[in-house]
């Protein structure tokens, strides 16, 4: 069965794909990108694996961007502070991952995932020798598989999920993903219900093991350290009630400048920090402009020069995660586009989160709108009234927050479990 899979997506299946994405290319500048910075990969890999010591145990985590990127770092910041001497490997197979982490400070190789070709991926473990290698949440590429089983090297995949109607459990395609997980060496789910999921397959091989999810340990170190950071005056909150907007879009911003427009009038002392999604010049001018004269606003580049505004508008970015310390209240954006941001980088805060209808890409939103830590709003109606009632009544906030907190603490702990299973392989 392994000789037909292999021969079925070396000889059909890589190729087309392999035309698909070359033609793309053509049209898409990320796509273009991705080939343009593959050309020298072998060199720029060599001239860094040259600097470290061959007799260090080597971990390879591969993350397809910046999202599992996410839920890698957690494991990779314990095991490079406990095992300093380790090798730490990340490659990417997104561009926009591997530019935005290429000075990652835990890692000693940032690289690309060279195209699943059955040479480049030999080539690839050849070079880096990796211990063990950990595939975070779905980004499984058919002949790198197929070189780590062949080595013999333990491969995991972490942060797995599984939804009821995946394609991976269509016909044909089932059968072809039943192939790939059993030969991993553990399956780590990150619900109970994903790891029912990964048995349907029938795999006799992995571990299939809920650990959880990453992400709310990696919002705890990150809560941590940016108590550690001051972005704003000292003082600078005091006596105002703050109010983030993170991650905001134009239809967003559509719900929510018309609310402000409300809220001030009942709370004179609110102070709004907006982060937009993309913080670009034209859309830093469009907010300014819908803003108007109504809400005094400035930008945060300029805040040496705040003179009372009452909305602040964010023009960099990477700071978001440290503003949300500041606030009493925050709306994640994403919403009333196509999907809600991470909510849990201001939930690790203890307060109340605000989203917009369409939530159903995250768990944590349904289970915290389940709870009334979280609140979903439809529509300017539904949310200028909660924002009041959440400003307005300060023990509703509280307990609201408290919720947050809460499911925050309940979920922290998936890094030790997931190491466990790795120690064991990477120990010289």
């Amino acid at each position: 069965m392994k000789t037909f899979w292999f021969y079925l997506y070396n000889l059909l299946v890589f190729p087309l794909l392999l035309v698909i994405t070359r033609t793309a290319s053509l049209f898409n500048e990320k796509i273009r990108i991705g080939f343009k910075d593959r050309a020298h990969l072998f060199e720029k890999l060599d001239k860094i694996l040259n600097t470290l010591d061959p007799e260090q145990s080597r971990v390879w985590f591969h993350v397809s961007s910046l999202g599992e990127f996410e839920q890698a770092k957690p494991i990779i910041q314990t095991l490079k502070t406990e095992h300093p001497q380790a090798i730490i490997i990340v490659s990417f197979f997104s561009p926009s991952g591997y530019r935005y982490s290429i000075n990652y400070k835990y890692a000693d190789v940032i690289t690309y995932m060279p195209y699943d070709s059955r040479r480049l991926a030999k080539k690839f473990i050849n070079r880096i020798k990796p211990d063990a290698a950990v595939f975070i949440r779905y980004d499984i590429w058919p002949n790198h598989i197929w070189v780590l089983a062949g080595s013999g090297i333990p491969f995991f995949l972490s942060s797995a999920t599984l939804r009821e109607k995946s394609v991976r459990l269509m016909p044909g395609l089932r059968a072809f993903h039943r192939h790939l997980f059993d030969l991993f060496t553990a399956v780590l789910t990150v619900t109970e219900y994903d790891a029912r999921q990964f048995k349907r397959f029938g795999l006799h091989n992995p571990v299939i093991e809920e650990a959880g999810d990453t992400r709310y340990d990696q919002v705890l170190q990150r809560s941590k350290a940016a108590q550690e950071i001051e972005l704003l005056p000292h003082g600078f909150t005091r006596r105002k009630k703050v109010f983030v907007i993170g991650s905001s879009w134009n239809s967003d911003e559509e719900h929510l400048i018309p609310t402000l427009k409300k809220l001030y009038n009942a709370e004179r002392n609110l102070l709004t920090i907006l982060a937009p999604h993309e913080p670009n010049e034209q859309n830093l001018e469009r907010i300014e402009k819908q803003l108007g004269t109504e809400i005094p606003h400035i930008r945060f580049s300029h805040i040496n020069n705040f003179a009372g505004e009452k909305l602040i508008i964010v023009d960099s970015i990477g700071i978001l995660v440290t503003l949300y310390k500041y606030a009493h209240v925050a709306y994640i954006g994403g919403g009333f586009k196509s999907s809600v941001h991470n909510i849990l980088e201001a939930a690790v805060y203890g307060i109340p989160v605000v989203f917009g209808p369409k939530h159903t890409n995250s768990q944590e939103a349904a289970e915290l709108a389940r709870r009334n830590g979280g609140f979903v709003v439809t529509d300017r109606q539904s949310m200028n009234a909660i924002l009041q009632r959440l400003f307005a009544d300060s023990q509703f906030r509280k307990q609201a927050g408290a919720v947050c907190r809460q499911l925050v603490k309940e979920n922290a702990g998936a890094t030790g479990r997931i190491l466990k299973h790795l120690k064991k392989h990477i120990v010289r």
